[in-house]
């Protein structure tokens, strides 16, 4: 479906170029001006993306929407090539959507607002850029775009450690893009001419199995960072330790997914064959995921880097469903994404909140507090619900759907799924456990008479519970009718799974000289368990 609007281009350069007008804006340096108007940006580029999903994406249609292209430097085979899909399109909403919220969250900012209000701005058209365009070398300039805001919303708002947390953000985040880069200058002057690194032209190119993979190994290393998959995640609960509310937000809503978006796109997408042999290893690293973070979330005594392990244990279930070959899988993948964007914005608002009142993160400080917060204790149980995947929240559905697609994914052998699920089940029966108990020990814990006799501990105020039921409001809306959804991108997963089986299948047998065929195996990982066995028919 045509759109005249260039709603994508809007979408991305509105915010960006609304941020440099920041400076501009006169106030008496609290910021309560700046506030507003960065308020009004973020809320205006929300119905921009709600524009662009209503009058110019079709969710029933396959292929690229709302295509915008324009040679920049046609010499290096750059071109503003923009467009979506259904890998990208809730994606771009829940980006807004959690970035107008991130800007009313970041109410209480005194300290240089314009400095911090510009980098919200700045870094909601970036984030949305990685999801629209559709060239890879534009895709690591809007990847590079979003890390500098991180950075220095670290290391100037974030605690006492906040040089080293944002430091190690850096080094992690920006070292692993170089993979990034240089797997995109690899499959855009893989071809005859002029490079070209529109994903359409990538698609198209055929590149040999052996290219795939080392393709395929270094965007895995790149994604598996910001996911972020173990052992290359140890940056983020560093960074969530440090990081105030408003980052908290865009770090656990957005910036997770844009792994997770990633590794969809260009991995299993653009790299068919290396993806059916690496799949099986995603699985293993999503059960690692899930058990070690979970475990490791249970042992933390700082809420926040508690609830920072439970986003890494989570995002497990992200690399499982990508790993299946089932539509099912993946589906529930990308709904757990769009799920844990909601959920974990709402965890940490929450824990952001609670220390604006308590000054403290060790749980064994927060006892007896839930007498006077009992607003904040309702608003913490129901988003810790939606976290432990409750019935009728969208985790039980999204976690559902990956344990149901990858169960019945004929592509592996019957004990690889059994055991993997499993193990994978280990996790989902301690996330109740130290969530549950994390709720006793703050609000109803040994009492602490200094904390609680303090006079600015006070309840919820309007603008927390506001923020909370706005992103409450989808949670329970997807769990009780999943199809809100599940319908703007199953299509695109359709054929996204469709195409990976079909390089499954070529990739599974190759003729020989005599013309009789030989099975091989579609895995770098060969023990008996975790071998595919045949591809399904597609």
């Amino acid at each position: 479906m045509s759109a005249t609007f260039p709603w994508l281009s809007a979408s991305i350069l509105f915010p960006i170029a609304a941020s440099l007008l920041v400076p501009f804006i006169p106030d008496q340096g609290e910021g309560k001006q700046v506030r507003w108007y960065a308020l009004v940006i973020a809320l205006v580029t929300f119905l921009i993306t709600v524009g662009a999903y209503l009058k110019g994406y079709n969710p029933a249609e396959e292929g690229l929407q709302l295509s915008e292209r324009v040679n920049w430097l046609p010499s290096l085979g750059l071109s503003w090539s923009v467009g979506v899909d259904g890998l990208s399109m809730p994606l771009i909403l829940l980006t807004s959507f959690i970035t107008a919220l991130a800007v009313l969250a970041a109410w209480p900012v005194s300290y240089k607002p314009k400095l911090f209000f510009f980098l919200l701005l700045a870094m909601d058209g970036g984030q949305i850029a990685v999801f629209a365009v559709q060239d890879m070398l534009l895709f690591f300039l809007a990847w590079e775009l979003e890390l500098l805001p991180v950075y220095l919303l670290l290391a100037i708002w974030g605690g006492k450690k906040r040089q080293y947390a944002a430091t190690k953000f850096i080094l992690y985040t920006a070292g692993s893009s170089v993979f990034i880069l240089l797997a995109a200058l690899a499959m855009g002057f893989a071809g005859e001419g002029l490079p070209n690194f529109e994903y359409t032209h990538l698609a198209q190119q055929g590149f040999s199995t052996g290219f795939q993979v080392l393709c395929y190994v270094g965007l895995l290393i790149a994604f598996g960072v910001k996911l972020p998959i173990v052992p290359l995640h140890t940056w983020l609960p560093d960074a969530h330790g440090e990081a105030t509310a408003p980052v908290h937000m865009l770090l656990a809503g957005i910036l997770l997914k844009m792994g997770g978006y990633a590794l969809l796109r260009f991995n299993a997408q653009l790299l068919p064959e290396a993806h059916a042999q690496f799949a099986p290893l995603l699985i293993v690293l999503g059960v690692v995921n899930i058990i070690y973070a979970a475990l490791t979330s249970f042992a933390q005594r700082n809420l926040k880097r508690k609830i920072a392990y439970s986003s890494i244990s989570h995002m497990g279930f992200v690399l499982i469903g990508i790993g299946s070959f089932s539509a099912l899988g993946t589906s529930g993948a990308m709904l757990q994404m769009i799920s844990h964007g909601l959920i974990g914005a709402s965890l940490f608002f929450l824990v952001g909140a609670t220390y604006d009142r308590t000054r403290t993160l060790q749980l064994e400080e927060m006892g007896g507090i839930g007498q006077k917060m009992r607003i904040m204790f309702a608003l913490w149980t129901v988003c810790c619900l939606a976290s432990l995947a409750l019935p009728g929240m969208s985790g039980f559905v999204s976690e559902l759907m990956v344990f149901a697609g990858f169960a019945t994914d004929e592509a592996y052998t019957l004990p690889f799924r059994v055991v993997m699920a499993s193990l994978a089940a280990v996790g989902v029966i301690l996330t109740p456990i130290y969530l549950l108990s994390m709720l006793r020990e703050i609000f109803f814990g040994r009492e602490n008479n200094e904390l609680v006799s303090k006079r600015n501990l006070v309840d919820a105020e309007p603008r927390e519970i506001y923020i909370i039921s706005c992103l409450l409001v989808p949670i329970i809306g997807i769990g009780l009718y999943p199809r809100l959804m599940t319908d703007s991108y199953k299509v695109s997963i359709e054929a996204l799974v469709e195409r990976d089986l079909l390089a499954m299948e070529n990739l599974n047998k190759f003729s020989i000289p005599n013309g009789s065929e030989v099975s091989l195996t579609p895995a770098l990982i060969t023990a008996p368990l975790i071998v595919p066995s045949k591809a399904p028919n597609s």
